[in-house]
């Protein structure tokens, strides 16, 4: 075997040397031996022509040399591997840097970013990297400079871009090559983020189209994003899809890929024949519940597309909602619940509830049998008489009837040691049995004279008992004119029964004193939870002896009481003496109004004080009828004082033919019988202060603007406390010195019965003009019936005073118009804005009219610098007073007019 195949020495090149400088335009001759064949390589990896290779030899030549030809030449041995290499310059006078093509360098974060400035002669020194407009290298930039590579920026970073040159020395000559622009491209340090704006089910039904929106970004462009249609799918999956087909169910995902790695969504497709509700089968359809107790009545159900009906009925008759019945429905996706809630129900309510859901495509229905629980109650009994008695009872479940009997007299036997139940001579059975309510039961026993004295009738349902008592003497004869007797008897008593029910059914009928101040618990969705005022706390340091009270005459007085002028000493300080009004009950009251005075005390302390609301300042609640003590309100209610100043009004809008021009004659005054309020001698003011107490100041427009400020930003209070007063109006306002108004409810003094503002509706009296659409059609309360309300009360103060919807009767032709949106024109005396906050509040959409907090903003805006220091100073001085229990609540305005 020849020596020479295991040789390891290099091919010679030649010229020899580390580079070979040619001229422009000169001839290239490179000349490469070696022991085996050899052939030319450029390390730029670009196509070397002009070679001519021959036993060992190979010979590159060219015949012109360009900058082109500038680079690295190797001379590769094929069969040992080994090489050598030789740099080519391609000197060019007039160009000191290589000519090239490229000026615009990207680089990613973190890489190397090459800046091919390459040197035509070698004799180029201090080869650096500088900035296009001369200024400093960033921060940290690192580069390596070499006249065959030329510049490599290490690790570039997002601040390196920028215009950058090459720059070096040949001789004494500062040379420099042409601008490169570097761009920098950050690298995301994670999988791209997809948002798939679809819930994770889409429900269809065929022939609809499917369009799903998948969207992403990267830090850069370099992102791929798809759509993969389910496995098995016969289409071709482009987005969106037209005439979605029940084949077309499946799993179909999104997914994004960058240089981190993949992310992927995905959403489920169901594809259904016709849309459908599919109920959720409900634990227990039949309920037993206690009287009194609350209970709510759930569906959950499954439903494509949105069900356009919920309804629940009882009995055939659908309910709406209201405070006993609330009615709340909840969605998520294709998911639907619906609530009954059933507060504190009566032996009535018992009876099936059915929900009743509809999509157009399906309708369903489910029912649930409702049971109330009711005390049992001894209704009758009789005897001994013939030797035997007879005891009916009724409740529900049906009542168990067991007899006791003992020999002490008149005692409960079942409750003694030695009682003895009676099992023998005793015949039990139902009297009546309704599906729904009550189910009577008569059992009769058997009776022998000298057994025992006290026979005991127990009836038991669910654990509760009720009891009656016989007294047994001796054996019972019977007369031969007990049967004429008994009958006379009996038609007595249904006659009296008779009376009874009627005079009851009266009592009924009439209207029930009841606080208008709700305060909410919870809202869900439209339907609000009211806390119960008498589970509100009361705190004993609002109690106020009653002999340091002196009654004088009576402000107002309605049905069920009235309100009473009186001067409290020491309420505020030891010494101090205040006119105060005070709330008190008739003595007719029953026991509902006697709650609902408590309700209205616990409710008032709840709110705390505010400087436009009638403020309460003590109380009376303990050895004898209850008394609530609140401000003094000198100049009575709104509606009043807006009256009795139409003559003397100063308003700049007011024409020749103004609709009050004969308003002198209308001195008529209506409303509340709240007389008009002085302060007592006892509580005088100084001299200066007498003028804010005579009602001889005129009335202008700034005034009004005054009082609806005002209103407005107690109703802002109260809606801040979870407040609604369901009453606003001006005769529900009232003034005191200063012309500060105040809000109030009037309840007990005010015999709603004789106020043609209150209006029969159903059984109740209500204001109806007053009143939202929503409040008057289906029952509902709410923040924003408050602020239709306080539109209304607008119109009245900018009227001096007049009835809304002048010369309309409350009737069939009314209701339609409020049903068909008419609204009332602007009153005479409203400037634009007013106007346009009163449409604002009687929007036909509740959630579109403003809050009571941006009412404060619009008037504020229009009140004159002189009403607003005013205002303030009233505010400040308020602020001032301190506020515990029994803390004096006195607050005086200085005027400047």
């Amino acid at each position: 075997i020849p020596h020479s195949l295991f040789s390891n020495t290099k091919p010679t090149i030649h010229p020899t040397g580390p580079h070979f400088v040619v001229p422009l335009n000169a001839p290239i001759t490179l000349r490469c031996q070696g022991d085996h064949l050899t052939q030319w390589q450029r390390e730029d990896r670009r196509k070397v022509r002009g070679e001519d290779r021959r036993h060992g030899v190979s010979i590159l030549y060219i015949a012109r040399a360009q900058p082109v030809h500038m680079g690295r030449y190797i001379c590769l041995e094929e069969s040992s591997g080994e090489q050598s290499s030789i740099y080519v310059y391609v000197k060019d006078p007039d160009n000191p840097f290589r000519k090239s093509m490229v000026f615009n360098i990207l680089a990613r974060v973190g890489d190397s970013a090459s800046i091919a400035c390459l040197a035509t002669d070698p004799g180029l020194v201090e080869l650096r990297l500088e900035k296009c407009n001369g200024g400093a290298l960033a921060s940290g930039l690192q580069y390596e400079a070499s006249l065959e590579k030329g510049i490599v920026i290490l690790n570039t970073e997002k601040a390196y871009e920028g215009c950058y040159v090459c720059t070096g020395r040949l001789g004494e000559t500062y040379v420099k090559s042409h601008h490169y622009d570097l761009t920098v491209r950050p690298v995301p340090d994670a999988p791209p983020v997809i948002e798939l704006r679809a819930p994770k089910r889409v429900i269809l039904t065929q022939g609809q189209n499917l369009s799903l929106t998948c969207s992403t970004t990267n830090v850069n462009g370099d992102i791929k994003l798809r759509w993969l249609p389910p496995p098995g799918s016969v289409r071709t999956l482009s987005l969106p899809v037209r005439s979605i087909l029940s084949k077309d169910t499946g799993r179909y995902q999104c997914e994004a890929q960058n240089e981190k790695g993949i992310s992927s969504e995905s959403v489920w497709l169901d594809v259904y024949a016709k849309g459908f509700i599919n109920l959720t089968p409900a634990e227990n359809s039949t309920i037993l519940v206690r009287l009194g107790e609350s209970l709510s009545l759930n569906i959950d159900m499954e439903a494509y597309p949105e069900p356009h009906t919920f309804s629940w009925s009882f009995m055939g008759r659908e309910l709406r909602n209201t405070s006993d019945h609330v009615i709340a429905t909840h969605s998520n996706a294709h998911r639907y619940s619906s609530e009954l809630r059933l507060v504190r129900l009566q032996m009535s309510e018992g009876g099936v509830y059915t929900f009743q859901a509809s999509n157009g495509d399906a309708t369903v229905n489910h029912s649930f049998t409702v049971y109330v629980i009711s005390k049992p109650e001894i209704i009758s009994r009789d005897g001994p008489v013939d030797g035997q008695v007879r005891c009916v009872a009724q409740g529900f479940p049906a009542p168990q009837i067991t007899w006791y009997y003992c020999e002490q007299p008149y005692i409960r036997c079942s409750q003694q040691v030695n009682a003895t139940q009676e099992e023998h001579d005793v015949i039990t059975f139902t009297l009546f049995s309704p599906l729904f309510g009550k189910t009577g039961v008569e059992s009769r026993v058997n009776i022998s004279s000298g057994r025992f004295q006290t026979l005991e009738c127990v009836a038991t349902v669910e654990g509760e008992q009720a009891y009656t008592l016989f007294s047994i003497s001796e054996r019972t004869v019977p007369h031969e004119l007990f049967t004429p007797l008994l009958i006379g008897s009996v038609s007595a008593a249904a006659f009296l029964c008779l009376i009874l029910i009627v005079l009851f059914y009266k009592y009924m009928q009439k209207p029930k004193y009841q606080i208008q101040w709700k305060v909410i618990e919870g809202i869900h969705g439209n339907n609000y939870v009211y806390i119960d005022p008498t589970q509100l706390p009361y705190d004993n340091q609002w109690e106020f002896p009653r002999d340091k009270l002196r009654f004088g005459k009576t402000l107002g007085s309605g049905a069920f009481g009235k309100v009473v002028e009186a001067t409290a000493y020491g309420l505020s300080k030891a010494d101090s003496v205040m006119t105060v009004a005070v709330k008190m009950l008739k003595p007719s009251a029953h026991a509902t109004e006697k709650e609902a005075l408590m309700s209205e005390l616990k409710v008032l302390s709840y709110l705390g004080n505010h400087m436009n609301i009638v403020n309460l300042l003590g109380a009376c609640t303990v050895g004898g009828p209850t008394l609530v003590i609140t401000e003094y309100c000198c100049f009575g209610d709104l509606l009043n004082f807006l009256r009795r100043k139409r003559e003397s009004f100063i308003c700049s809008k007011m024409e020749e033919n103004s609709y009050y021009s004969n308003v002198i004659q209308q001195r008529d005054i209506v409303g509340s019988d709240y007389m008009t309020m002085r302060p007592s001698v006892a509580a005088a003011l100084p001299s200066s202060f007498e003028m804010l107490h005579e009602d001889g100041l005129s009335l202008d427009t700034e005034d009004l603007l005054s009082f609806s400020y005002q209103v407005a930003k107690g109703m802002d209070f109260l809606a801040s406390k979870n407040c609604i007063h369901r009453d606003l109006a001006a005769r529900n306002i009232l003034l005191t010195q200063g012309r500060v108004a105040k809000i109030c409810d009037f309840g007990l003094a005010r015999d709603i019965t004789t106020d043609s503002n209150y209006v029969v509706k159903g059984n109740a009296r209500l204001p109806v003009k007053w009143m939202s659409p929503e409040s008057i059609f289906e029952c509902v309360y709410t923040f924003e019936s408050d602020v239709w309300s306080y539109g209304i009360l607008l119109w009245e103060i900018f009227s001096l005073g007049n009835s809304p919807y002048p010369g309309m009767p409350v009737d069939a032709k009314f209701y339609k118009l409020i049903k068909e949106g008419y609204r009332m024109d602007a009153p005479e005396f409203a400037p634009d804005e007013m106007y346009q906050i009163m449409r604002s509040c009687w929007d036909a959409d509740p959630f579109k009219r403003p809050l009571f907090r941006k009412v404060v903003e619009r008037i504020e805006q229009q009140l004159s610098d002189a009403t607003k220091h005013v205002v303030l100073q009233c505010i400040d001085i308020y602020v001032c007073f301190p506020h515990p229990p029994i803390a004096m609540r006195v607050i005086t305005c200085y005027e400047t007019r």
